[in-house]
């Protein structure tokens, strides 16, 4: 898969049964994606393989993911919500 269809590919990943989720994680690929190196990327690609109430969980503070996550999730969390409206 080329390099520019991958974040295509992932914006449909980011697409969850939450629409908090979604805001979240289609932030970080929109914000962060083409800046960040690889060990990032594939945390991001190996979040969108968890559950959506796991994923919740770690980004609200009510559990730590694991240490490859652990980024990733801090990440997320510092963008938050901004401004955006929904």
């Amino acid at each position: 898969m080329s390099d520019a269809a991958v974040p295509s590919r992932l914006r449909w990943r980011c697409r969850r049964g939450m629409q908090e989720l979604d805001i979240l994680l289609g932030r970080w690929l929109e914000s962060c994606w083409a800046r960040s190196g690889s060990d990032l990327r594939q945390a991001f690609e190996a979040l969108l393989e968890c559950e959506d109430d796991v994923i919740w969980d770690w980004l609200m503070g009510r559990a730590e993911p694991d240490a490859v996550l652990a980024q990733i999730v801090e990440e997320i969390r510092e963008l938050g919500f901004g401004d955006r409206a929904n």
